[in-house]
């Protein structure tokens, strides 16, 4: 019975439950904040590879996958193993790897991927400590081809508080170009995203 009720219980909550600090989020992020994310999905490239690193439930992930259907790779990555089991098992046609962003170079040289044309991020930047920042931004940067686009995003209420400042100040200390987008209002708690270019040290 108790096996049944673990079973029973929605990833997301269950990987709340058992790590906070990793989630980071009340609820899973809505349509219209995955919308927003899969945006920087390129049109202009036939076989993009797409990279989504802390994926979660697949919020970003089925969205933003439907934008490479048919020709091009989604690789989504996600440290807790239930999550990633429930990705693998609920969205096909992406690959899914239980593993670390902070690894974001070893996992995928390991898949043969040598430049990516987009990343997608999920993680609470905010929760982590300067040097975490920096190193999973520098895996970032470094996998990305130099006309790719990274975007993430962070909670409006979160702005002001220590590690959202100073994702922002290592965040414009790798990408040319940091635009803060509007706030997305319908999600929970509201959000607003970062959309960046030129990595540097990709040309």
């Amino acid at each position: 019975m108790l096996d049944a009720l673990k079973r029973s219980v929605p990833p997301f909550v269950s990987a709340a439950v058992r790590n906070p600090k990793a989630v980071g989020a009340a609820a899973p992020s809505s349509r219209a904040l995955a919308a927003r994310m899969a945006s920087a999905v390129p049109d202009g490239v036939d076989t993009p590879t797409v990279v989504e690193i802390g994926a979660g439930t697949g919020a970003f992930t089925r969205v933003a996958s439907e934008r490479v259907a048919g020709g091009g790779r989604y690789i989504a990555i996600e440290q807790d193993e239930r999550m990633a089991d429930h990705l693998e098992r609920t969205i096909p046609g992406v690959e899914v790897v239980n593993g670390d962003a902070a690894e974001l170079g070893k996992i995928l040289a390991d898949r043969g991927v040598t430049s990516v044309d987009a990343v997608l991020c999920g993680l609470p930047w905010s929760l982590f400590t300067v040097e975490l920042q920096r190193r999973i931004l520098g895996e970032i940067s470094t996998a990305m081809a130099p006309h790719a686009v990274f975007t993430t995003f962070a909670y409006v209420h979160a702005a002001r508080i220590p590690g959202s400042k100073r994702f922002r100040s290592e965040v414009e200390a790798v990408f040319e170009e940091v635009e803060v987008q509007s706030p997305v209002w319908r999600n929970l708690p509201p959000a607003m995203t970062y959309l960046c270019r030129g990595a540097r040290g990709t040309d």
